[in-house]
């Protein structure tokens, strides 16, 4: 869900038009890479350390604690991701639908499309992996676990190494 809000977010932007936003947001690409970058490494660690837990031991506060911090980690690592608004703005402007000619009613439509879309995306990958995840031993989640830590890290050392 904070990769839909995200999403949405960016999704408004191009679908409105704002050119000034994608200005400041484009202006501060260094820094919004850099705080990717960052992140996305520490995540890869914490990722790569982190036991999985076959059932749940949590009280319902905690929880809702850790999702708010699920939620908060995938919205902050969607929105630094400023390659997500111009492809949207690319998506948008290349079939005709946003910009001055578009009605507020059609940008609308597109950030809801936008938003529905990436919801029901991530809700169908975090699906099939519930289901999937009762097939596999506690050793294999912990290679899974460690084998996305890597990549998670890659990704941010990619992230940082792209700003030299």
């Amino acid at each position: 869900m904070g990769a839909a809000t995200a999403d949405v977010f960016y999704g408004f932007v191009a679908a409105f038009g704002m050119a000034f936003i994608s200005d400041v947001l484009a202006g501060r690409q260094f820094w919004l890479r850099l705080a990717g970058g960052v992140f996305l490494c520490l995540l890869g660690i914490r990722t790569f350390m982190e036991r999985p837990e076959r059932k749940s031991i949590c009280s319902w506060l905690r929880k809702k604690k850790r999702h708010a911090g699920m939620y908060a980690t995938t919205f902050f690592l969607t929105l630094t991701n400023p390659m997500t608004i111009f492809s949207l703005a690319a998506i948008f402007a290349g079939l005709g639908l946003a910009g001055a000619t578009s009605s507020i009613r059609t940008a609308l439509i597109l950030v809801l499309g936008v938003f529905m879309g990436s919801m029901l995306w991530w809700l169908f990958f975090v699906g099939v992996f519930t289901v999937f995840k009762k097939r596999f031993s506690h050793h294999e989640l912990q290679l899974i676990n460690r084998i996305a830590g890597v990549i998670i890290a890659g990704f941010g050392v990619l992230a940082l190494v792209s700003l030299l």
